[in-house]
């Protein structure tokens, strides 16, 4: 079985899939806060770049780190051999191209829900508050949206490899894990791998009742075979 699977904080991680949609409602409310400026257009374009363009060319250089929850992370003294092969994936370059897009879809987000805040202004926590304010406070949920997209696409990823690949990897050693990949959190988390059952056939077997009559021994046979003689001497 994929060691991966066998991981609770990357089951964990998947549900960031679930607090996107309130985080991209969050964007709205903060984004209401204010009328738009002169130049909204530039303005929601240099708030992309700046939410996440920058925070994705980070991720590039250094992956967030798979065993992280931002304000926790497993210590890396007692990672096991396991999860350092599962960060030594982190570097596929497919994998790092599907991360990287996720800043690619935060600007047709960003633009529309600056188009739409109107809507939810009475609703907004920055209600009457001015325009920089809310370009400012959605700068770090642009940033958490992204680092959530690329922890969903890492495990994912994770998730799809055999166990022979997993295996074939050469697991980075402590230090690599320290200077490639973005450690954030207090190194406080511990937990045990799942103890899931291996996957196995299913054999059905079938006893089929075959009755054999018993054989008759051979002294019967052959105490047959003297009375027929001793019938045949009597009645000649």
């Amino acid at each position: 079985m994929n060691p991966a699977r066998r991981e609770p904080l990357l089951w964990i991680q998947l549900l960031g899939l679930a607090a996107l949609p309130l985080e991209a409602l969050g964007l709205l409310l903060v984004l209401a806060g204010a009328d738009p400026g002169l130049f909204p257009g530039f303005e929601r374009v240099l708030a992309w770049a700046l939410g996440a363009v920058a925070p994705a060319v980070l991720f590039w250089r250094l992956p967030p780190d798979l065993w992280s929850l931002l304000l926790l992370q497993v210590p890396l003294r007692a990672r096991r051999p396991d999860q350092l092969r599962l960060s030594a994936l982190q570097g596929a370059l497919p994998l790092k191209l599907v991360a990287a897009s996720g800043s690619l879809l935060l600007l047709p987000l960003l633009w529309w829900s600056d188009l739409a805040a109107g809507m939810a202004w009475a609703w907004s926590p920055l209600h009457a508050s001015p325009r920089l304010v809310g370009l400012l406070v959605a700068l770090p949920l642009l940033a958490l949206m992204l680092w959530q997209w690329q922890q969903l696409v890492q495990v994912l990823w994770l998730f799809s490899r055999s166990a022979e690949q997993v295996e074939q990897t050469l697991p980075l050693s402590q230090s690599q894990a320290a200077e490639l990949r973005l450690n954030l959190g207090l190194p406080l988390l511990l937990l045990p791998p799942l103890e899931l059952p291996e996957p196995t056939s299913a054999v059905v077997g079938v006893d089929a009742a075959v009755a054999v009559e018993p054989e008759q021994p051979a002294e019967e046979h052959h105490s047959a075979d003297l009375d027929a003689e001793v019938v045949e001497a009597d009645d000649s």
